[in-house]
């Protein structure tokens, strides 16, 4: 059976002008697909056996095609936004006709010229088509272990839980939204650390280093937007976390860790509405 999405290793059946039919060995007519002429090499006659791609035409008719897409059935790669519609997204996927990402399959909004990583599968119409929406497709994680760096994609974000991040694309991971310190995207490369990998595969994750290591960065950036105010800070780290968090992109322990760095280190001082720098 010829399928569609895949790549199929079929039989040049008969040979016409505008191309040749392929099908399997007891192909009848209406079981052959058209590869189009431009693509069929030198040499290709009745009987030989070739590797295609299956895919519809602008006509929704069953072609053929030499041609490498970037994504086949069931796979999930990070494709390029080429057309925003009233139906949905078009996405290149390295053929002549653009794939189609419908809005009931999107997680967010996107946005011409974005990459999103997305999953092909057929609709009930048997045509191609992508989704965003790859929580049941994605693999419980191997390979790492509690501390380890990760990169990953974000391919979902919901209010009250967080980030899901497909680790290498791959496998499942979560930021929850209590690690969430600067705002994430739906499409956005992110790296971090694992910090948890629980009993069920799934990985529980962090954008920041551990908070021994990330200390020294915080307090750097601490000291430069302090710079930035002249000098004098408008507020010590009593203020409210929402202030904090909007200046600094920091939890307020974060930001009492990095001031007290800072103390430590005589670069600071506190007075009672304000942190100065010394000297």
């Amino acid at each position: 059976m010829i399928e569609i999405g895949k790549w199929n290793t079929l039989k040049v059946i008969r040979s016409k002008d505008f191309g040749v039919y392929l099908g399997e060995d007891d192909s009848k007519t209406a079981d052959t697909v058209l590869l189009p002429r431009k693509q069929v090499e030198e040499g290709v006659k009745a009987g030989s056996v070739l590797d295609v791609f299956i895919y519809r035409d602008s006509q929704d008719r069953l072609i053929a095609t030499t041609n490498k897409p970037l994504i086949t059935m069931g796979e999930i790669k990070k494709l390029k936004v080429k057309s925003v519609t009233s139906i949905g997204a078009f996405m290149d996927w390295g053929l002549e006709k653009d794939i189609l990402l419908p809005f009931k399959e999107q997680t967010a909004k996107v946005e011409e010229g974005k990459e999103y990583l997305v999953k092909m599968y057929a609709d009930k119409s048997d045509r191609l088509c992508v989704s965003m929406k790859l929580y049941d497709s994605l693999k419980k994680i191997e390979g790492y272990k509690d501390g380890d760096t990760f990169t990953g994609t974000v391919y979902e974000y919901k209010k009250g839980m967080g980030a899901f991040v497909a680790i290498d694309d791959m496998y499942l991971g979560l930021i929850h939204e209590s690690e969430i310190y600067n705002k994430v995207y739906v499409g956005e490369s992110v790296t971090g650390r694992i910090k948890k990998i629980r009993e069920d595969g799934k990985a529980d994750l962090m954008l920041r280093e551990p908070a021994y290591i990330q200390m020294n960065e915080d307090s750097e950036m601490v000291y430069d937007i302090i710079k930035s105010y002249k000098g004098v800070l408008p507020f010590t780290d009593k203020a409210d976390k929402e202030l904090i968090k909007k200046e600094f992109g920091l939890s307020k322990n974060a930001f009492k860790r990095a001031v007290g760095k800072l103390l430590k280190e005589g670069k600071v001082e506190i007075t009672e509405s304000t942190i100065n720098i010394i000297g």
